[in-house]
């Protein structure tokens, strides 16, 4: 039976390779030179110990047309949010009503002439003749 070999490394370490990275080592040669293995491992390290971070960001270049575009786009996923807000008032509105009837009434009204929720008979229960 083989033993798997589990790395550990200080934190001084991890400092240390964070800092050679921001001296314009690259990560390849960091793995490398220090027999690191993982695929993410230095650009966590520089992460939580860098001063200055990953030297690669993601920066978007666009055309006028298309910033018009994403600032419709936002718009418009702004106007959804509030309708989807506000039909979710509505609904909890609702049901509440249907409850406070229903405790009136001992049942729920009739929808379409289905019977929802009480096994009564809708004869029972006159809906013209409660306060």
């Amino acid at each position: 039976m083989t033993k798997t070999i589990i790395k550990r490394y200080s934190t001084a370490f991890k400092q240390q390779i964070a800092s050679e990275y921001e001296q314009g080592t690259g990560i390849s040669s960091l793995k490398a030179k220090y027999g690191i293995g993982g695929n993410g491992t230095i650009e966590r390290w520089v992460q939580e110990y860098g001063r200055q971070g990953l030297r690669h960001r993601m920066m978007v270049i666009q055309h006028p047309e298309e910033q018009d575009e994403v600032k419709k786009l936002k718009e418009k996923i702004s106007q959804l949010e509030k309708a989807v807000a506000d039909l979710t008032l509505d609904k909890l509105m609702l049901e509440s009503t249907l409850e406070v009837v229903e405790k009136e009434l001992g049942e729920l009204p009739k929808k379409s002439g289905v019977q929802r929720s009480s096994s009564k008979p809708s004869s029972d229960v006159d809906l013209k003749d409660t306060p």
